[in-house]
């Protein structure tokens, strides 16, 4: 349970309080590491999609100025033509906007989903690492509470006994 540059705590010698407390930490982080992760998979899929029509942009040289449909929102489009279709503006994060040609375009979007994707990988461990620690400290409070009950269990029947 311990992280870098900091002692060992057995968890059989953590009181009950401790544990619940240690066991919320986690449960907080693993919530917290989970919604990034998805987070990932949301952007990682929107630059899949970007790479793809780029990607298709690439052949699509009809000579005059292709149609596209241009967002305003999330759900409104407008009818556009592109001025110049060898060139895209490519959103770079941030708010920052830079124009690049198509296939430089399609390259920085396949290099944002191999960035992604191994991103992905590593905090995929590290969520599989934080609910094992999870799981242990879940056990140790399991047997605890068992521990307490039958040590219970145990002080009663022998007050019993006269």
């Amino acid at each position: 349970m311990a992280g870098r540059g900091q002692e060992t705590v057995s968890l059989d010698s953590l009181s009950s309080q401790q544990l619940s407390a240690i066991k919320k930490q986690l449960d907080e982080e693993v919530e917290h590491l989970t919604g990034s992760f998805s987070q990932l998979h949301a952007a990682q899929a929107k630059f899949k999609e970007c790479a793809r029509v780029v990607k298709s942009r690439t052949g699509a040289s009809d000579g005059g100025k292709p149609d596209v449909l241009v967002p305003l929102t999330s759900s409104l489009y407008v009818r556009g033509k592109l001025s110049n279709p060898d060139r895209v503006i490519v959103d770079v994060g941030t708010g920052f906007y830079v124009e690049k040609d198509v296939k430089s375009a399609g390259e920085f979007y396949d290099d944002k989903v191999k960035e992604l994707s191994a991103n992905i990988s590593d905090l995929e461990k590290i969520i599989q690492g934080k609910t094992n620690n999870l799981r242990v400290v879940e056990e140790v409070m399991r047997q605890k509470i068992l521990a307490d009950r039958q040590g219970a269990g145990g002080a009663e029947a022998a007050a019993a006994k006269p």
